[in-house]
């Protein structure tokens, strides 16, 4: 999966309605982020497919695959089962509509008419937590790696140790080769 410029996050938009694509698109526009646009739940699971998203705005009425089954899907797939997804209908839905939509792992459900401010907000919160996620596996990169070397160096100071000539070297061999065996169990 391709990912976006370091400060962008791609939004995946879906709707088989152009002006609905268009009137998102200008909702989401001040968020300056990279919207990819689908007009059914199949280019959809292409889209996510090919590259990372922060959120899915999916509509659910849409002739072919819904939104319900497109979103199922998308929970189905290991690559794209943590994204959240906000379904978007025009249909007053009920409670076993919304329950169904809860169901298949929507994180959020908007009713059109949707404010735009609303919209941008809920959108801006899982922006943010994407971003978090993405800080938090560079820094878990970031540990591992240093675990690593810190690994390697122990295994240096040990093969040192037990060559060594000094009284007790062995002994001490032997602690540094626990740490290093605790420290390996770290990363």
């Amino acid at each position: 999966m391709s990912a976006p410029a370091p400060d962008r996050c791609n939004i995946l938009v879906v709707d088989d309605m152009e002006e609905n694509l268009l009137a998102l698109e200008a909702v989401l526009g001040p968020l300056h982020q990279r919207l990819v646009l689908a007009r059914s739940g199949e280019e959809a699971l292409k889209a996510m497919l090919r590259q990372e998203f922060a959120v899915v705005l999916l509509d659910v009425v849409m002739p072919g695959m819904d939104g319900f089954e497109t979103a199922g899907a998308i929970k189905r797939l290991d690559q794209t089962k943590n994204v959240p997804i906000i379904l978007v209908t025009g249909v007053n839905p009920d409670a076993d509509y919304t329950y169904r939509g809860y169901a298949v792992g929507a994180a959020d459900f908007l009713t059109k008419p949707i404010d735009p401010w609303v919209l941008r907000t809920k959108v801006n919160v899982f922006l943010e937590l994407h971003r978090k996620k993405q800080e938090l596996a560079a820094a878990r990169a970031g540990v591992g790696e240093r675990v690593a070397a810190a690994v390697a160096e122990l295994g240096r100071v040990e093969g040192l140790l037990r060559d060594s000539p000094v009284p007790d070297a062995r002994e001490l061999a032997e602690r540094v080769a626990a740490v290093r065996r605790e420290v390996a169990g770290l990363g």
